[in-house]
């Protein structure tokens, strides 16, 4: 029974195999079985001639004996389940690996993008540094540029108008918290009556409210004569010229103030402009060493007899290949060595040339004196010009003021003219119209009802109760204003008539 075990054993395996060879690719070593490892320990010790006994647990050998018992069918069942086993826990293997494997490449993409995000910053960065250093080059050579110049100082001193009027206001606003009595605005003659009448009318009303007490003098004071009233105005009207007056002085003095403050402005902007100019024209001077314009009608100044000849000799010695310095000294030492009868001709020439540049300088010189005093006449006719152009404006700016004046003269006359027209005490007056005439009564009553009611407040009641009326009570009003106004007619008829007369009369 063992041999025919041990027989059929490795015919499982290599069916075993050769499944999995078709199917996929080879898998990892499968662990040995007890079974097998039983069989291949008699294997062993059949072959080996020393006798060795390898420790067997009995679990072990109740497996071998087991499966050994069993049938053929029965053992090809279990090792194909046993082969089905690695081959499902491979599949579950390789899952995890791909889903770390799908982790580590989301984990790799995430990196490359910060990564290249922080390139991204760092290249920002390193233009920016590059940047700011063009930018501090600039600015060094610009402060050495500065350093070359002077500093602008200003020799003069600034206005101190303002920082008088600051301190001013200041004082100004300190005693108007202190409370000084002659910058208040008076007090009206019903309020110094009520406060000369207050203590008596509290006597009498000691239980009186403030409301209560303000409407009994107000009652009061419609009773009070004028000759009680006199010494109350008289006292108001003199703290009110008084207030005037003072007000109307601080008024101009800030007025003159700020015209000062603007004119001081005007000439310190000025100044600084001009020494701002001057300063600059200097910097440039110093900085610029450029050469003079020169005028192109302006003679040029002859050459000597020594130029004349290195003139004539500066071409032959260039043919022989000599540069300009080796030109200078061949041509010195020539001219030293040369007699007076050989710079006779030079010195001739370099005479006649002399002659006709002081001719022509003379000539230039004359033009020049010409144009100067032309320019002096151009100069004296456009000051006349101006001068007629801004006499123009004064006469206009004359015209207009007097034509203004004359206006406002006219119109005062004319305002006279009527003033003294509706001063004719015999000449009828115009009749009010229905609400007017409605207002009246209504006032009338509610002051009998409302002794201490405000004026606002009347007036809104009386238009409040106009507007309530009907029309039959409305038309009572109106037929009213109506016969006023047609008694009004007549009388301005025999006013006009009476007028017309009279003067008919005075010219007569």
């Amino acid at each position: 029974m063992a041999d025919t075990a041990i027989a059929d054993m490795p015919t499982v395996a290599d069916t075993g195999r050769a499944k999995k060879g078709k199917n996929r690719k080879a898998l990892k070593q499968k662990k040995a079985s007890s079974n097998e490892v039983n069989i291949l320990a008699g294997t062993i010790s059949q072959s080996s001639p020393t006798p060795i006994a390898p420790p067997v647990d009995d679990s072990a050998g109740k497996e071998n004996h087991e499966s050994l018992s069993q049938p053929r069918a029965a053992r090809k069942t279990k090792a194909a389940l046993k082969s089905k086993q690695p081959q499902q826990s491979f599949e579950k293997e390789l899952l995890e690996m791909q889903e770390k494997l799908q982790q580590l490449r989301l984990e790799k993409e995430k990196t490359d993008e910060l990564l290249k995000a922080r390139d991204d910053m760092l290249k920002l960065k390193e233009e920016e540094l590059a940047t700011r250093g063009r930018e501090q080059d600039k600015l060094q050579m610009e402060l050495k540029k500065l350093q070359k110049l002077k500093e602008f100082k200003p020799t003069m001193t600034f206005p101190i108008v303002q920082s008088l009027r600051d301190k001013e206001q200041d004082k100004k606003e300190k005693k108007k918290k202190k409370g000084c009595p002659e910058k208040k605005r008076p007090s009206p003659p019903y309020i110094l009556w009520c406060k000369d009448q207050w203590n008596e009318v509290k006597k009498a009303n000691p239980d009186a409210d403030f409301k209560e007490i303000s409407n009994i003098l107000g009652t009061k004071w419609k009773t009070v004569s004028a000759e009680e009233k006199k010494p109350y105005e008289e006292e108001y009207q003199a703290k009110k010229e008084a207030y005037l007056k003072i007000v109307g002085n601080e008024k101009r003095e800030n007025e003159a103030m700020k015209l000062l403050e603007e004119e001081q402005k005007q000439r310190t902007a000025m100044e600084l402009l001009e020494q701002y100019l001057q300063f600059k024209q200097e910097a440039e001077k110093v900085n610029k060493k450029t050469k003079k314009e020169r005028d192109p009608l302006k003679p040029k100044h002859p050459m000597s007899a020594f130029f004349l000849f290195t003139n004539e000799r500066r071409a032959a010695l260039f043919a022989e290949n000599k540069n300009v310095l080796e030109v200078a000294k061949i041509t010195g030492e020539e001219w030293k060595n040369m007699s007076e009868a050989q710079k006779g001709p030079y010195e001739e020439m370099a005479k006649k040339n002399k002659e006709k540049y002081a001719q022509e300088l003379e000539l230039y010189k004359q033009k020049k004196e010409e144009e100067a005093v032309n320019l002096e006449k151009e100069e004296e006719e456009l000051m006349k010009i101006q001068k007629q152009e801004a006499l123009q404006l004064l006469k206009k700016k004359e015209k207009t003021e007097t034509i203004i004046k004359k206006t406002k003269e006219n119109r005062q006359k004319k305002k006279k003219q009527k003033e003294e027209k509706n001063a004719d005490p015999n000449k009828p007056k115009k009749p009010a119209s229905s609400f007017f005439l409605f207002s009246k009564e209504e006032r009338k009553n509610l002051l009998e009802e409302r002794p201490g009611i405000n004026n606002s407040t009347l007036n809104a009641l009386i238009s409040v109760k106009w507007k309530e009326l009907n029309e039959q009570d409305k038309q009572i009003w109106k037929e009213k204003a109506s016969e006023a106004m047609e008694t009004y007619k007549k009388e301005l008829e025999e006013y006009n008539k009476s007028a017309a007369m009279r003067e008919n009369n005075e010219q007569q």
